[in-house]
């Protein structure tokens, strides 16, 4: 929740892919900045994350204010997407919580619905999953167990390490439709391509459990300036999920180091996006200007 006294001067960086999309970055609060910049309507998709409010030590931001407060805002800001979102557009928020206190997703989500947006999909980020090979019994694709991913390793006796977060789907009608091939996977059994009714494809929707790994990082500071990324095929996989031919614009409120707006660049999809810390800003802007380059350059 951004200082009441703090007064930004807003700064805006401005890049293009070799196609002329134009993805812009704000310093900026993204209240603010989206009652400034977005017309009403004017987005096809949000993909965002928040600060959960869980006490992480992010740059200058105080992630641990009294809870009536942050729901307030979490409100404030979720209006204010309602208002620029189009009526068949998508907002995939991103939220996860700690052993111990688990309700706050759905405490976010509650107030995004108390903003008028209505939760049409639950997907679940799987950051890590462990596969015992007697569990899947005789499966081609799995030859002995498997552990695969990577988590914040909690020490407590009543506590399961938590392994994945949520990513809330809401749409201001819950029937806006999805390009879920897009995402899709091939059938492990081709007996099943011809099997079910509709089906013309060796392609099915992949469910709403995303397996999607951090990369390791060994060096915090250097390789990870920020403590809360998301991989950068968690909005990939949004965006294309929301559809990229009947997608305009994207949004990021919460834009951090940039990576939403990586996907985009990646994408070729225009895209705007808010910061308010100057160090995260800064990082955003020097990854993005490196994406956009080395797509022009081919």
């Amino acid at each position: 929740m951004p200082n009441a006294e703090l007064v930004l001067m807003s700064t805006t960086c401005n890049f293009e892919t070799e196609t002329g999309t134009r993805l812009t970055l704000h310093h900026q609060d993204c209240v603010a900045g989206m009652r400034e910049h977005l017309a009403d309507g004017s987005v096809s998709v949000v993909v965002t994350s928040p600060p959960y409010n869980l006490g992480i030590d992010y740059n200058g931001y105080d992630d641990s204010i009294p809870r009536r407060d942050y729901l307030t805002w979490m409100r404030g800001w979720g209006a204010v997407v309602y208002r620029v979102l189009a009526d068949d557009g998508s907002l995939f928020l991103n939220v996860g919580s700690k052993p111990t206190d688990p309700t706050v997703p759905f405490r976010i989500l509650a107030e995004m619905v108390r903003a008028h947006l209505k939760p049409q999909n639950v997907i679940h980020w799987v950051k890590s999953i462990a596969i015992k090979k007697t569990e899947v019994g005789d499966y081609d694709g799995i030859r002995k167990d498997v552990v695969v991913g990577h988590y914040k390793p909690i020490n407590s006796a009543r506590f399961l390490n938590d392994c994945h977060e949520y990513i809330f789907h809401l749409t201001k009608s819950c029937n806006v439709g999805l390009d879920r091939l897009a995402v899709g996977v091939a059938y492990q059994d081709k007996s099943n391509v011809n099997r079910w009714k509709g089906n013309s494809s060796d392609v099915h929707c992949r469910g709403n459990t995303w397996f999607i790994p951090y990369e390791t990082i060994r060096s915090k500071e250097k390789d990870r300036p920020h403590p809360a990324t998301f991989p950068i095929e968690l909005p990939r996989r949004c965006v294309k999920l929301h559809g990229l031919r009947r997608s305009e614009l994207v949004v990021d409120p919460f834009l951090g180091i940039g990576t939403t707006a990586l996907a985009c660049a990646e994408l070729d999809m225009s895209f705007v996006g808010y910061e308010i810390d100057p160090l995260y800003f800064g990082e955003a802007c020097e990854r993005l200007a490196a994406v956009c380059q080395q797509v022009k350059g081919g």
